[in-house]
């Protein structure tokens, strides 16, 4: 931040002489002596009269001298402060959030620990498949996690995931379909109708409702959905008409549709998705929350 003959011009005003300066500094006088030769060669004036009685600054001396030692002072503020900022960066986590996979869970769980001494910084992204696809590269760089439902074959073999909980599987139905108005659902009510569920390959329990409903419902048509939701999917429920699957957290995603319980014991996991090989503050900030859920347990 600055040069080394400024820290050493101090010393020999402080000490007033080159053999104490050096014997200050841990170096030899004559290393002084070129140091002080050089600082007034650059700046062009004469700072230091070197007498048989020592080092005297000149007036000149005197006005660099007290200038001097504000520079190196605001200079080690300004070091002290990077450092402080570099430190701060290090322990931000940045959480995506979007429409279906929203933070709220995270951000509640973290406000009952004390001892998170990390930042959240929010990172909005979007669920259709481009933005979730740029949100699953992104993590290790521009996110360090998000929360979401996470049955997904292909992320449990890509990404880490550290599980928060397991949701109960509603029905979302149209708020203009005959079975809104009902309290819960069952099997039988679902005769007749079409339910909209993901597509066979990626998810085991979705895979699970598929099969019981093929090999035990056989009055209910299915219709297949892409490996994973976004908005558009409801819009769709709700023109068509279909009944479709959902969960608890998408129950404010359209207003048109209804999420009603169904009885069934179909569950699915939801928790912290990250990159497989975590930055060291990712990694803390997952054992804070493992901790954390453990002492509730116990």
């Amino acid at each position: 931040m600055y040069n080394r003959e400024l820290v050493t011009f101090i010393t020999v005003a402080d000490q007033g002489s080159f053999l104490k300066a050096a014997q200050e500094l841990y170096t030899t006088p004559a290393s002084v002596m070129n140091q002080m030769n050089k600082l007034e060669s650059i700046i062009g004036v004469k700072l230091i009269e070197r007498t048989n009685q020592g080092a005297h600054l000149t007036a000149a001396g005197r006005s660099i001298y007290q200038d001097a030692k504000r520079i190196i002072e605001f200079a080690d503020e300004a070091v002290q402060k990077a450092k402080k900022l570099a430190v701060s960066e290090q322990n931000i986590i940045r959480v995506g959030t979007s429409i279906m996979r929203p933070c709220k869970r995270l951000i509640d769980l973290l406000s009952e620990i004390d001892d998170v001494e990390c930042q959240l910084q929010i990172v909005p992204f979007d669920d259709d498949p481009a933005g979730l696809d740029s949100a699953l590269s992104a993590l290790g760089n521009q996110i360090d996690c998000f929360v979401s439902p996470c049955n997904s074959a292909e992320w449990q073999k890509q990404y880490s995931i550290f599980l928060l909980d397991k949701i109960p599987c509603r029905i979302a139905v149209p708020r203009k379909h005959h079975l809104s108005k009902k309290k819960s659902l069952c099997w039988s009510d679902l005769d007749g109708e079409t339910f909209m569920i993901l597509k066979r390959g990626d998810s085991s329990v979705m895979d699970q409702i598929r099969d019981d409903i093929l090999e035990n419902h056989p009055n209910i048509r299915i219709a297949d959905a892409p490996n994973f939701y976004d908005t558009s999917i409801f819009n769709e429920c709700e023109q068509m008409n279909y009944l479709m699957e959902t969960l608890d957290i998408w129950v404010d995603i359209h207003p048109s549709l209804v999420t009603l319980p169904m009885k069934w014991d179909y569950e699915i996991p939801y928790g912290i998705v990250y990159a497989k090989k975590p930055s060291k503050v990712v990694t803390e900030f997952i054992e804070i929350i493992q901790n954390r859920l453990h002492s509730n347990m116990v």
